[in-house]
This record gives structure tokens, sequence and C-alpha cells, in this order.
């Protein structure tokens, strides 16, 4: 941290953070070493889109395609539509993310999408990166993989990792029913225009429409885990057990690799509800749903991934819908890329799965049975908003942590599960908190925002932050709602949004290191990097209120056994408390807030903490 950035810090921060934090953040170790030797839990996450970060490329912005709006893709009026921000944009901005703290980089999905997808006003643009395509490909709307060659060399250069954000379960939607998409089509099994999802009971692999219909892949054993072979899906060669795929003229080749060109490779029963059979088989949202239960496929994903960490020694995956696709495909996948990472010589390589999913049980079945090494932890998340923004007793974050024993390794596995407070699907922190009480003073808004932000930072697990976040971006809602762009804005749902702790609106440039957030989260980051027991301590609840909103926690340094005390007020006014720590903690500084210099008694110390605020306390003796 250099001493410019720390004065800005020192004069934005507010309430908690003492002067002598961000000094003492200097003194001590610059942080947990180069990248190649990081561990996962000593990475502090950016999380950005990169067409909604910085836009340093204009000649992009249409992708290389004629037309209008509708062929290329590009309207930064709409929110569903490209607005042009680049990888070239991240590359120019790395000292503004490097600067708040961020050690690692994780980017929505940078591959070649279909531009837009949709009709009238359902018609919407690929800018999030979810559509592929081309995976061999970076969407030229984005870039070029040359541009994504420079953007990992600078960060590397810096010390800083790059995560991929990936997809096994589907592509682009290309694939077309004829039950549901082919006007001329009069069969009596014609099917409305949502393509409802057709269950395997019924509509068997090996009969065509049914039961009692034409016999279909004869010998074909079905799909439990003990017929996942290639001898089995040998027999597997006519794609109509459901509905009748077809792909319009036009499109026969758009995706690469080109066996994903053929709709044997996907399970074609229709649209997921997303709850049981469906939520694995079905397609997601009318995207392609692939058929990660067949071998092809599953070799097929491993290669491409292999190849792109091959070509870019990228540093990990985030693995985009990993509950919608079988188990026993992550007991392939997840091993045999970690496996090339480490051929590679990248040997802290890091796979976390998005489970979107509250409960640790169901998170830590892809862990403990996928062999997933990590999950984004949505069980945090929750805990959190209950916590901070809802006005639930500290006691939901004590049952949050109490469960980690769900995972395989316990809590050294749940230290390395990225935590997170919002996201682009669900929406910001500080839009909870304001959907909470729309009537929030902004002081109170900014406050608990703040407060949601070191309770990440001093918990376990992978602190992420999701860009404009350090901004004070409030967002209308989620998903399109919550991703505005750092560059100007004249998207008009954007641009009136009331930002927190700045006079900006989103029509402005949002780099701005003298913000209150940004300059916290900066001052959060340094102590973290600087106390090896922020990052792998174990964690020890001290304290939880059961309906009111004093928390603490201990986080003890792994190599010395110094104990780290953490208290959280969530509540509007003032509390003191004598708070358990270990017999042999004595006497104490501050790293945050005003901490008692002496224990009242042995294993008995008393802390005072302001309304929507915390201290950071270590023992020094």
């Amino acid at each position: 941290m250099t001493p410019k950035l720390c004065k800005s810090m020192l004069l934005a921060a507010a309430g908690a953070m003492a002067l002598m934090a961000c000094a003492r953040a200097q003194e001590e170790a610059a942080g947990p070493g180069p990248a190649a030797a990081r561990a996962p839990e000593d990475e502090i996450i950016y999380f950005l889109l990169p067409d909604r970060f910085e836009n340093a490329n204009p000649d992009n912005d249409r992708g290389g395609f004629e037309g209008g709006r509708l062929d290329h893709g590009h309207d930064p009026t709409h929110t569903g539509f490209f607005h042009g921000g680049d990888l070239q944009g991240v590359i120019e901005r790395l000292d503004y993310i490097q600067g708040l703290g961020a050690t690692a980089i994780w980017l929505s999905p940078i591959f070649e999408n279909k531009p837009v997808q949709g009709e009238g006003e359902m018609a919407s643009a690929g800018y999030h990166g979810y559509w592929i395509t081309d995976f061999l490909n970076v969407d030229p709307h984005i870039g070029t993989r040359e541009d994504f060659r420079a953007l990992v060399e600078a960060a590397h250069a810096r010390g800083m990792k790059v995560y991929m954000d990936i997809i096994t379960n589907h592509t682009a939607d290309v694939i077309r029913y004829r039950e549901c998409h082919d006007p001329e089509y009069s069969g009596p099994d014609a099917a409305g225009e949502d393509c409802a999802y057709r269950a395997i009971g019924d509509y068997p692999w090996t009969t065509r429409g049914g039961p009692d219909g034409e016999a279909i892949n004869d010998g074909f054993l079905g799909m439990d885990g003990e017929h996942l072979t290639a001898g089995n899906f040998a027999a597997l060669t006519d794609p109509r057990w459901a509905y009748t795929p077809y792909v319009p003229e036009g499109e026969e080749g758009v995706k690469n690799p080109a066996w994903l060109n053929d709709p044997i490779h996907y399970n074609n029963r229709g649209n997921t509800r997303f709850e049981g059979e469906n939520s694995v088989y079905g397609d997601f949202a009318t995207l392609d749903d692939l058929m990660t239960t067949h071998p092809r496929v599953v070799e097929g994903m491993i290669d491409i991934y292999s190849q792109w960490i091959t070509d870019f020694r990228v540093d990990g995956f985030r693995v985009d819908t990993t509950k919608h696709v079988n188990i026993e495909f992550w007991q392939q996948f997840a091993p045999a890329i970690l496996e090339h990472a480490r051929a590679q010589g990248i040997e802290h390589f890091h796979i976390f799965g998005e489970v979107y999913e509250f409960d640790p049980g169901q998170l830590a079945r892809f862990v403990n049975e996928g062999e997933v090494p990590s999950v984004l932890d949505f069980a945090f998340q929750g805990a959190a908003r209950a916590y901070v923004a809802d006005g639930q007793g500290a006691r939901v974050m004590e049952r949050f942590f109490d469960e980690d024993f769900a995972y395989e390794g316990g809590r050294a596995t749940a230290r390395i599960n990225p935590t997170f407070l919002g996201n682009h699907d669900m929406g910001r922190f500080s839009q909870f908190v304001r959907e909470a009480d729309p009537e929030i003073p902004d002081e109170e808004l900014l406050a608990r925002t703040r407060l949601a932000h070191a309770l990440m930072f001093a918990s376990r697990g992978v602190p992420v932050i999701y860009y404009g976040d350090e901004q004070g971006f409030v967002s209308d809602r989620g998903d399109q709602g919550a991703r505005e762009t750092l560059f100007p804005s004249v998207q008009d749902s954007y641009v009136d949004n009331d930002l927190i702790g700045t006079d900006a609106s989103v029509a402005d440039e949002n780099f701005d290191t003298a913000h209150p957030l940004y300059a916290f989260i900066a001052q959060m980051a340094a102590i973290r990097q600087a106390h090896p027991a922020l990052r792998r301590g174990e964690l020890v609840v001290r304290h939880s209120d059961l309906e009111g909103g004093l928390l603490a926690f201990s986080r003890f340094d792994p190599d010395t056994g110094a104990e780290y005390l953490a208290v959280f007020n969530a509540g509007e006014a003032p509390r003191q408390a004598n708070v358990v720590v270990n017999g042999r903690s004595r006497r104490f500084e501050a790293l945050a807030g005003d901490c008692a210099g002496e224990v009242s008694a042995a294993g008995s110390y008393p802390v005072s903490v302001p309304a929507l605020d915390f201290v950071l306390c270590r023992a020094v003796e």
C-alpha cells in the first residue's frame, strides 16, 4: 500500500477504523506472498463483468457485426445489451483494482457468445458471457485472445491472479424443437412455445414420444452411474426421445468445437423448472442443455478448459450452474482439471462452483461427493444478509459457522469457499438493506454496507468484492438491474439510482479511490493481508445475541496461536459486554476501533462497540 493511498483511506474512512490500522498494515507483512505461492484462502477476489467495467476501445463495441442492435447486440440504453466495456479496459484499470486490495480478478465469461437471443421485448444480448457459441475464442465485443493474454500477463506481473468464469452445463440457444418452434408442425404432440420439460419416465431414451412410441436407441441402458460408459452411449444415436430437435438453417456449424453442433450431445427435454430431475436434464431458460452424462461431453469439456490453462496459464475457474450438472461429471472434471493445472506448474489452481443454495448441506454435496474443491458460499451471503440487512439476531451467524462441519475437511474446506455479499444475479447488498427498510437514511445505509464488508473480511472464507459496491452502487433489482457500468452510463434506470457515500451518479465515471467504501474496503484488505489469522486462522464464536445484534468471534494465528477478537454490533444502540477470550490472552491492541488494553479478568475481555460498527482487537501477550 502506498503512503498516498493510505492517506486517502484515512481521510475517507469513518466509524470503527482507527488511524493506527493503516500504519500497522504498512509496517507488517505486505501480503501473503507472490501469486504462484499463494493458497486460495490468501486471496481477495474482485468480480467484474468486462462489458460493464471500462470501455477502453470503442472500436469493438459492436463486435465487428453489421446491422442494427438485434444483429450486433450493442445498445447502452438497454440493461440487457452490450454497453461497450472490454478487456483492454480491465488492463487500464489494474491500478484501481489492486489499490482496492484485490489479489485476484474473477471475470464473467469471456467466450464468444451468440450476440442476441429472444424476440421482441424478450430480446437481449450475450454481454454477460453465458450464451457461448465458440468455447475456444474470446467474444469480439470485449476483445481478442491476445487481449486476454495481455490481461493475464499484466495481472501476473503485479502478483495478481486471474479466475475465469466457465460453463459446462449449456451453450447458447441454437437447437430448436419441432413440437415447439416449427410453425408447420401439426403432430398430436405439439407443445406450446414454453417447451415444457418432458420427464424421463414419460419419455424414455429408448422410444420416440413416450413409452408406446417407436423404438429407438436399442440397447441403451440409461444414465444411472453404472452406465456412464462409452460402450453404453454408443447405442444412443437418435435424439428424438422427448422432442424432435433441429438446428435452424445457417446455424449448423455455429458452435466450436465441432462436436457441440450435434444434437445427440444434448438432453433435448425442454425447459427446466429448477427442481428435481429437470434441474439437471432440462434446458436452463431455453439454453441448449448439454448431456453431461455423455462421455464425449465430459472428455470435450475437460479438453476445452485444459486448453485455456495451457494457453493462458490462468489461476482458477468459477464454474457456472454447478448444481444443474450431474454429480458424476464433477467427479471426473474437477480432478482432471486440477491435475492438468499442476502439470503446467500451477500448484494452487482454484475451482469454486456456483451452487445456488443457502443450505450448507446442499453446498457441501458438491465438495464431498462431486470433488469440486470449494463452492461459492451462498450460505454466508444468506446469513450476513439476515444479520446485517434484515435485522435478525446475531445467532444466525453462529449457526452458519457451526455448519462448517458439513464439508469434507470441515473448517479447513470452509476457509477456501469464496464468500460474498451480493452478485450479478441476486443484486447488491446495499439493495437488500434498502429493501429491508425503504426509508433508511443514507448514513445508516452506508454504515450497514460497511459493516457487512467488515464481517466478510474478518470471517473465514475468501472475500469477493462485486464491482461497483466499492463505489456505493445501489441497484433497483438483481440480474440486469445490478450490472451497471463504472464508465459513464446513459441507461435511464441506472442513472437515476441514488448512490451511497457520494454525490456522483452512474452517469459519471466511478473510479473514485477516495470514495468512503473504496477506502474502507482497501483498509480492511490491508489488515487481512497483514495478519494470517484473518486468512487461515481457526474461527471460534465467543458470543451471539439470540435476538440482538452483538456478535463476537476469535481468529487464531496459525503459527503463533495469537488471538484476534472481532466484535460486531448490527444494532442501532451502542453495546458493552464482557466477551470470553483465551486465558492466555491478557493484553490487546486495536486494529480497528477502540479496544481495551487489558482483560478485566483472565478469560474475560470488556468491549464497547458503537451502533452499526465493529472493533478488531489483537492479543499481544
